[in-house]
């Protein structure tokens, strides 16, 4: 395989016509089709079924996808190193974090080093908290920023903070008048909630289970942003972690506390094996800070506290674990 093959594919795979590729890569349509054909003969199977002008990938080229774009992306990276190196410029931060900790705690912290050490450059990844871990392990990055748990071997827990998940609540909803909001105050209203059942979920649903409180429905989501459209849109009360509603604030939806606390956990991580860098060791700093200016109850636990926590959350009732089936009717 060839630089220019793996280009080309990912080109197409973006752009969704070969001629849009050309443009992109800024070479001619008959140079991005030698490329795919090339690439498909080299790999023994069809990338693109072909409708006049428009492309659609394969199922194969969707899984081939992924790697690809990876592997430029680290190609992209290698190239700028080198030119840095050449300028005798320091190595980048880079750094893979959850969505809602990239949006709302990430550039909060970048912006304390800023302040101090000017910064020339940095990479900064949006991950699934199973992806974040990935990166850090294999090497991907530097810094991992993730919900718990982290109890990957590979891994280094610098620190894990604590703080409180709140109420997402339309600026017209009566209860947006409330100095805070009750569980009860979700009976008989859509529920925005989080997708992922192995991590902040468990606890959301346990504590609903608890307090007997029925929803008319469920809205999951992957992204807390999402979750904070959803509300804006009108379509239900959102409990969710505060990093994103306090970092990233939604215009018509007003956040409130919890009349009970349903903790949010998160971690950062580096690579056990590698050496820490003065940049890497300032931006773990950064990152506490940023989450201690950001969130008004952030509690800051030693890495060492890591087994207790995880056993804390481990002893979720099994019977709490479907909250689908457990408050909606």
């Amino acid at each position: 395989m060839e630089i220019r093959q793996l280009e080309a594919f990912a080109a197409v795979m973006s752009a969704g016509s070969v001629t849009a590729a050309g443009r992109l890569l800024g070479r001619s349509q008959p140079s991005v089709t030698r490329s795919i054909q090339e690439l498909e003969a080299e790999i023994g199977y069809p990338l693109f079924q072909r409708f006049g002008p428009r492309v659609a990938p394969t199922r194969e080229a969707s899984q081939l996808y992924q790697d690809v774009e990876r592997t430029l992306a680290n190609l992209r990276q290698v190239k700028a190193r080198a030119e840095q190196i050449a300028r005798q410029a320091p190595p980048p931060v880079t750094l893979a974090a959850t969505s809602a900790l990239a949006a709302g705690l990430v550039p909060r912290a970048l912006a304390l080093l800023d302040q101090n050490h000017p910064l020339e450059s940095v990479h900064v990844r949006s991950a699934a908290p199973e992806q974040v871990v990935d990166a850090v392990l294999n090497g991907i990055v530097d810094i991992g920023v993730s919900s718990l748990p982290l109890e990957h071997r590979g891994l280094q827990v610098h620190w894990i903070g604590e703080t409180a998940c709140v109420a997402a609540v339309h600026a017209g909803d009566p209860l947006a008048r409330a100095p805070r909001v009750a569980l009860s105050d979700f009976a008989n209203r859509r529920l925005i909630t989080m997708q992922n059942p192995y991590r902040l979920r468990p606890r959301l649903d346990a504590a609903f289970a608890q307090a007997d409180v029925r929803t008319s429905g469920v809205i999951e989501t992957n992204s807390s942003l999402n979750a904070l459209g959803a509300v804006r849109a009108g379509l239900g009360l959102a409990v969710l972690e505060p990093v994103t509603a306090l970092g990233l604030p939604v215009e018509g939806v007003v956040i409130r506390p919890l009349d009970i606390r349903i903790a949010f956990l998160f971690g950062v991580i580096t690579p056990e094996s590698r050496p820490l860098g003065a940049a890497t060791l300032a931006t773990v700093q950064a990152l506490a800070q940023a989450a201690a200016e950001l969130l008004p109850d952030f509690v800051l636990h030693d890495a060492s506290q890591h087994g207790t926590i995880l056993q804390a959350l481990h002893e979720v009732p099994h019977d709490h674990l479907n909250p689908t089936e457990e408050h909606t009717p």
